[in-house]
């Protein structure tokens, strides 16, 4: 049935709450804008060599006018003294030839492309990716290898990311590399390692050590073009597979492979899908449901609203565990079931997802978690009802679910709260939050409170008044570093989600995310096992 909206666009308390989420989006595009910039004397550099930036090569690879699903965009943003924006990276999703791919491009306008920690990271989630969903890899490679006052950190990671792509080409998901510039090192190793290399003439270079380095170690004289060119390496060694004249026909050979790359997704997956259709309700009002204050409350229904096919919405048990919303909707005509949370999760909360989660695993539907959440409601009525074991069923079901789940936390996120509504500690497809989310063990005045009666209490124990002034101090510094620590830009910068987007780009991600989910037959597997569920 279609959902009735109470939101009124023209009322004062939206335009509040439109304003407030306008000037965090703002803040959030300020940001991206920023690290996907590259310095004046970068570009400047590429366009003296004859080579397009980063970007506009990952622009001419992509088909025209299709979308594109940047992943964790600000990742290791206020890391390393920000000397590697974008984890020096940029990975995500689009399509190359009609071919839905996982792209990996080296940003070489910072440090050459120099992989740092986090650099890595966010090659192996995106790998984790394309591996779960069936994805080619793409990778526009220009690479100065591992940052060496990082080896600590990179060493293992970098031996792993060449794993997967071993372990993703014997399960039949294509490597492809398109080399552009100078890939020293561990940078070598990627078109090394991949299914189909394409190598720029006077521009790519591949060795394992540069011209310096072999000198050093073997007393030899060698220049670059020799030890590693695209020509040596299409008629002497056989690392390379294609010869481009410049990066704009690299591109050209590598969408001409991907032509021949086709990725027909399973015909039962697709016997589910219906025709799709927008939301009758404008995505664009997202900016005006949360609330400017976060203790406000607000209905849960009005973002699914705004989020599914026609606004239809078989709401699941309406009148028990209120303050989770469940049921049955399509998004771009996949058919999911919506899981969301306004608040505090009682037992009846917990029950009723435990139940709808275990319902749409045996139908083979996928599940989109909405989180705004303080947590599990605690106190002694509360824990006397069994709020432990209605709380572990929930987390329960969702740990063991076998069907793609995708979690968006739209406000809050605390305690294990975050686990029961499927956050990063139980593998979601994806996991994108909103430029207003938090995300914690708890809020920091609860923390600095509970802090404070633990101080208190040990010293009276030791039959020493507390020291009134020594707890006022803790509890400030509690709640700054709780602050800082729940900010989306810190849990970003370390992967904790796939991305901080824009409310409006919601629904554009989740059909994204569901499109490449039903690259892999999910819908054969069958209900899961379940673990013991405490009665």
């Amino acid at each position: 049935m279609k959902l009735d909206s109470k939101l009124n666009p023209r009322s004062e308390e939206f335009k509040t709450n439109q304003a407030a989420m306008q000037k965090l989006v703002d803040e959030l595009e300020g940001k991206i804008t920023a690290v996907s910039t590259p310095p004046a004397h970068a570009q400047q550099k590429f366009k003296e060599a004859g080579k397009l930036l980063p970007r506009q090569r990952l622009e001419l690879l992509l088909d025209p006018g299709t979308p594109f699903l940047e992943l964790s965009p600000l990742a290791a943003n206020g890391m390393y003294n920000d000397e590697s924006p974008a984890a020096s990276n940029i990975t995500g999703i689009g399509i190359v030839s009609g071919v839905e791919c996982m792209i990996f491009v080296n940003d070489a306008t910072v440090k050459g492309g120099a992989v740092y920690p986090m650099t890595l990271h966010k090659t192996l989630r995106a790998q984790a990716i394309a591996a779960e969903n069936r994805l080619p890899c793409i990778a526009l490679v220009e690479s100065a290898g591992a940052n060496l006052l990082y080896q600590d950190d990179i060493f293992i990671l970098g031996g792993r990311s060449f794993a997967n792509q071993a372990r993703m080409s014997a399960q039949g998901i294509p490597q492809v590399a398109l080399v552009f510039g100078s890939s020293t090192a561990g940078g070598a190793y990627v078109p090394g390692m991949s299914d189909y290399v394409v190598m720029v003439r006077n521009q790519a270079t591949v060795y394992l050590g540069g011209p310096p380095l072999v000198k050093m170690a073997t007393g030899e004289v060698v220049d670059d073009e020799t030890l590693g060119g695209a020509d040596m390496h299409a008629q002497v060694s056989g690392v390379s597979d294609y010869t481009a004249a410049d990066d704009t026909d690299a591109i050209r050979i590598g969408r001409l492979i991907m032509q021949q790359l086709t990725q027909p997704k399973p015909a039962i997956n697709l016997a589910q899908r219906q025709a799709p259709e927008p939301p009758a309700y404008d995505p664009s009002e997202l900016l005006g449901v949360i609330p400017a204050d976060a203790k406000i409350p607000f209905d849960m229904r009005e973002v699914v609203a705004r989020l599914v096919d026609g606004s239809r919405f078989l709401e699941f048990k309406r009148d028990y565990g209120r303050s989770l919303t469940v049921g049955h909707a399509h998004i771009n005509g996949w058919p999911v079931g919506l899981i969301g949370n306004n608040g505090i999760l009682f037992s009846e909360e917990a029950n009723k997802a435990a139940q709808f989660i275990q319902l749409c695993n045996q139908q083979r539907t996928p599940l989109v978690y909405l989180q705004n959440i303080t947590g599990f409601m605690v106190g002694t009525k509360y824990e006397r009802e069994g709020i432990i074991k209605h709380g572990s069923k929930m987390i329960n079901a969702v740990a063991t679910s076998t069907v793609p789940q995708f979690t968006v936390i739209v406000g809050g996120s605390y305690g294990a709260g975050n686990y029961a509504m499927c956050g990063r500690a139980y593998d979601p497809r994806f996991l994108w939050t909103w430029p207003n989310s938090r995300i914690a063990v708890m809020g920091g005045e609860q923390a600095a409170g509970v802090l404070a009666i633990v101080q208190e209490e040990r010293a009276r124990k030791k039959g020493v008044e507390p020291d009134a002034n020594a707890i006022q101090m803790m509890q400030m510094m509690t709640r700054q570093k709780f602050e800082q620590e729940s900010s989306p830009y810190y849990a970003t910068a370390r992967l904790w989600d796939d991305g901080i987007i824009d409310p409006r780009d919601t629904r554009q991600a989740l059909c994204v995310g569901l499109s490449v989910a039903n690259n892999v037959d999910y819908v054969s597997a069958g209900a899961p096992r379940y673990g013991v569920f405490r009665m």
